[in-house]
């Protein structure tokens, strides 16, 4: 008798939409509530190693493919929904449960930028972490972090099965 198949779709949408909408309520605080736009470099400290303020990011990634022009812009958003809607895809194909949910965090993520660039022009970045001058990351935003958890997450469980899945092989 075989076991059938355990569908993880809810779980990765769920998680899509609660990532887009705490990602969206951030950003929205920051905007008005917090106003971190007119606070300028100074921000608002939150620890000594992580400060609130307002970046205007027009690129992607370590500020790569820079959108100075409508044109750019409106490219970098067809680019990053065809990368979302290739997400969503196997989000909905993917069978492991852990690796649905992580393609959750990457498709909640990457919305959440989307919604920005196309209603604003570019993505709002406020999370400063710093160690005195040196900061490990650009200032980035919760879509961001959820991307990036979502991938290392990805990579990690490829590198682990894989790992194990030879292990096993070369006992045979």
């Amino acid at each position: 008798m075989t076991v059938p198949a355990v569908n993880h779709r809810p779980l990765g949408l769920t998680i899509a939409v609660v990532t887009l909408a705490v990602d969206q309520l951030v950003k929205y605080t920051a905007t008005y509530p917090l106003a971190l736009k007119s606070r300028g470099e100074e921000g608002i400290d939150i620890l000594p190693i992580f400060r609130l303020r307002w970046l205007e990011n027009r690129g992607v990634s370590m500020g790569f493919f820079h959108a100075d022009t409508d044109l750019m812009r409106w490219l970098l958003v067809g680019m990053t929904m065809l990368i979302a809607i290739f997400v969503g895809i196997w989000m909905w194909r993917e069978k492991a449960r852990q690796d649905v949910a992580a393609l959750g965090l990457v498709l909640g993520g990457a919305i959440g930028n989307i919604v920005d660039r196309v209603r604003l022009g570019y993505v709002i970045d406020y999370a400063d972490l710093h160690f005195g001058e040196w900061r490990p990351f650009l200032i980035f935003n919760l879509a961001d972090a959820a991307i990036t958890i979502g991938v290392l997450i990805l990579l990690a469980r490829a590198l682990l099965l894989r790992e194990k899945g030879a292990k096993t092989e070369s006992l045979n």
